[in-house]
């Protein structure tokens, strides 16, 4: 997970960066910090992408079907999936 991507899924979840950190258990300076690119340990990188596939965020990289990097979010987490 990169800084870009950190940000497009807060804001797929309507979260902000205090929600973000309270759910990955950091600071609100730890997840501001990543999403300004700064160099975090990967244990804390780890926590953050763990709270967001938490709540159905999916990271894609260049191998999946998008090409590049991104985020979407699982169809089986949406409120208004059937």
């Amino acid at each position: 997970m990169d800084m870009l991507q950190c940000r497009a899924a807060r804001a797929m979840l309507s979260l902000g960066v205090r929600e973000l950190a309270a759910l990955a258990e950091v600071s609100p300076d730890t997840v501001a910090r990543l999403e300004r690119g700064a160099v975090l340990k990967a244990s804390t990188v780890e926590r953050i992408q763990a709270a967001l596939e938490a709540q159905g965020v999916i990271f894609l990289s260049a191998g999946d079907r998008a090409p590049g990097t991104g985020v979407c979010l699982d169809p089986s987490t949406r409120s208004d999936a059937s």
